[in-house]
């Protein structure tokens, strides 16, 4: 790939500019002065994370970044009947380790016979509150389990749950049939969320629309507002903060959205803001974030849309945000006091945030404690596994390659190599 020819030259006369050697420009950024060196002569490649350390010291709003960031294609929306059998069963891998869809093409003959044989199954018991209830307990049952496990392991439960309120909801009427659906929006809206930890993008997107249509079904409009915060989620996390903040300012423009969706929508608005390195702007959706969760409280009417395990999530996402506009001091701050207020049980939100906090002090110069929490961390990141975690792990190993000699990152680069690898032999950080 071509080094962006104007990064170098432009970084050079921004930084003459604002009076900075190149010396103190890079004690400032926290990389050493050849880096930054090579970078200006164009010898090296810039990091989407140095653009935005520089961007940050020379007040550059995210122009040297632009220059710089690439973006992975985001999964195309998929047609309500592709493969609409596939994403139902779900079979062991070869190896035993996990669980995964099959597509039409590969269902056997006993997984066909089991899709067709649905329509002919025994009558069952229309819902009622006591099925309801037992329903919405294995959700919220599944939620607290894959805080703890393999994204792989918790899709199964989930989507058995699903099957059986989509087998419930044929031979329910009325308000039942309305209360089933929107209990089977949520439970789609999860396996959504557990397919995008899996690292499947397509088949957490078919979730989600799913969730929407069963939403639809129950006369929700809500949850398909909410369905543009989830795609929002997956574009965030490929780098794309232009349909980042697109998705989420569409979730915000539906009238009669709950102030509950909009602080969330709001809140992603944010982190595509801070990888687009708009202060202004990320610091605004942040306010309305804060606003609109406050004022939606708790409810306590079903499963909880969104996190249910941070308990400031505007505070979290500020340190995340921090951390993208290229102020990992400021973000390691934020972070370092939130994280404390996690559970200790809720190991895959201790893990997302942990993983970034170790990251902003790593980035900021404190190898030491960067190394201290990734440790602490790291036992977290393998338990839950992680596609969305190892983004932030990648970007961590990265940082502490540029100190390849200091005894911390020695002695973690087994620990860390395994949780970037998992399955695979350890090896030392390379």
């Amino acid at each position: 790939m071509a080094i962006p020819e104007p990064f170098g030259p432009r970084l050079r006369a921004m930084r003459v500019a604002r009076g900075l050697s190149l010396s103190e420009f890079a004690r400032r950024t926290f990389y050493s002065k050849g880096h930054v060196s090579r970078i200006e002569t164009g010898v090296a490649r810039p990091s989407v994370e140095f653009a935005q350390r520089c961007d940050a010291e020379l007040a550059a709003d995210g122009a040297l970044a632009a220059l710089v960031r690439t973006t992975t294609a985001s999964p195309a929306a998929v047609a309500e009947d592709d493969n609409d059998d596939g994403m139902w069963i779900m079979t062991m891998s070869p190896d035993g380790s996990s669980f995964v869809p099959l597509g039409r093409r590969e269902l056997l003959v006993g997984g066909a016979l089991l899709v067709s044989g649905l329509a002919v199954t025994r009558p069952v018991a229309p819902a009622g509150e006591v099925h309801l209830g037992h329903h919405t307990a294995m959700l919220a049952g599944a939620r607290e389990i894959g805080q703890t496990a393999h994204p792989q392991a918790v899709l199964p439960i989930v989507v058995g749950q699903a099957q059986s309120l989509r087998l419930l909801a044929e031979h329910s009427r009325g308000a039942d049939a309305r209360a089933v659906a929107a209990l089977s929006s949520r439970t789609a809206e999860f396996a959504g969320w557990m397919a995008q930890e899996a690292g499947d993008e397509r088949m957490a997107m078919w979730w989600t629309q799913r969730a929407v249509r069963a939403a639809e079904a129950a006369g929700d409009t809500h949850t398909a507002t909410y369905a543009l915060v989830r795609q929002a989620l997956i574009t965030m996390y490929n780098g794309d903060h232009q349909r980042t903040i697109a998705l989420a300012k569409q979730a915000q423009s539906v009238p009669g959205t709950p102030s509950r969706i909009l602080g969330l929508a709001a809140q992603r608005e944010a982190q595509g803001h801070a990888l687009a390195g708009d202060h202004t702007e990320c610091m605004r959706a942040l306010d309305r974030a804060r606003a609109n969760l406050e004022a939606a409280g708790d409810s306590g009417d079903g499963p909880v849309i969104g996190t249910s395990h941070v308990p400031d999530p505007v505070a979290a996402a500020t340190g995340w945000c921090l951390y993208d506009l290229g102020r990992p001091a400021a973000a390691a701050a934020v972070l370092d006091r939130e994280l404390v207020r996690i559970a200790p049980g809720s190991a895959r939100a201790r893990a997302r945030f942990g993983v970034r906090q170790a990251l902003a002090h790593a980035a900021a110069g404190d190898i030491e404690r960067a190394c201290a929490l990734a440790g602490e961390m790291l036992g977290h990141a393998a338990l839950v596994n992680s596609a969305t975690i190892r983004t932030d792990l990648n970007r961590l190993a990265a940082t502490l390659r540029r100190s390849p000699k200091h005894p911390d990152v020695v002695a973690l680069g087994p620990s860390l190599a395994a949780a970037l690898h998992p399955g695979e032999p350890s090896a030392h950080l390379a």
